[in-house]
């Protein structure tokens, strides 16, 4: 059987003080939840609120981590250094690192690698912009992020791996995949993994929707037999609406 999960990705929000404050509230109101709950905070954040929350049902995760083990690399923050935060998991491949930061395949394949290396387990983003969408390409793009960044993994690698897929053009822009659109996408995931690693390993796989999913279309998008939960941005930063959604799943 595979996890369901509601994921929080808090992004560049919250400074220290007011991410303990979010981190307790959240750590008060989640206490036998139906689904694996994780929260992705900045860096400065991870050792305060994986101590915070350490024993609770509510994981922590990391928004990023380098290409590089270690070394002259200033600002850059190493899997290994992750982990010794407490944080158990690691967010990859988001469509504003592919986008700002000009991460590409090669370079997400390196995270993928150090991460798993260094126990994180991996939440890896893949989706697709608008005009890809509306050309039709939005397959194809999918499976060439696929085999760019993770399928170069055995299968005991890839047990520490979820998906989620977001339409990068319903990221922060209001509008989201409708229910029939994230399914039709989410089997078609869920069948490449199926070519790669055979049936089993597919059916156990966690794919996330993550796209503008908040309170009032969770529970329909999360109805969906391929969809596994949500990889949520905004909502994810007020502690009732996030419930809201955990609760959906």
């Amino acid at each position: 059987m595979r996890t369901k999960m509601v994921a929080g990705n808090w992004k560049m929000n919250k400074n220290l003080q007011e991410g303990v404050a979010l981190a307790t509230e959240l750590k008060e109101a989640v206490k036998n939840p139906s689904c694996a709950v994780v929260i992705g905070t900045p860096f400065i954040h991870l050792a305060s609120v994986a101590e915070l929350l350490k024993g609770s049902p509510i994981k922590v995760a990391a928004e990023n981590c380098a290409d590089k083990e270690k070394g002259a690399y200033t600002g850059e923050v190493s899997a290994e250094m992750v982990r010794s935060t407490g944080a158990e998991y690691c967010i990859l491949g988001h469509s504003e690192r592919r986008a700002y930061y000009h991460e590409d395949a090669a370079i997400l394949k390196e995270k993928v690698l150090l991460a798993l290396a260094n126990g994180l387990k991996v939440i890896f983003c893949i989706g697709e912009v608008k005009e890809e969408r509306e050309a039709g390409k939005q397959n194809e793009v999918v499976k060439e992020q696929l085999e760019g960044s993770v399928f170069n993994l055995t299968a005991e690698q890839w047990a520490n791996i979820t998906l989620a897929y977001e339409p990068v053009w319903a990221i922060g822009t209001g509008l989201t995949a409708t229910p029939q659109q994230a399914q039709e996408m989410h089997a078609y995931i869920r069948s490449l993994v199926a070519k790669q690693y055979g049936e089993q390993v597919a059916d156990d796989t966690t794919i996330l929707y993550g796209g503008s999913c908040n309170e009032k279309n969770a529970a329909e998008l999360f109805a969906n037999p391929d969809v596994d939960g949500g990889l949520i941005g905004g909502a994810s930063l007020v502690a009732e609406k996030f419930m809201a959604i955990i609760n959906a799943r």
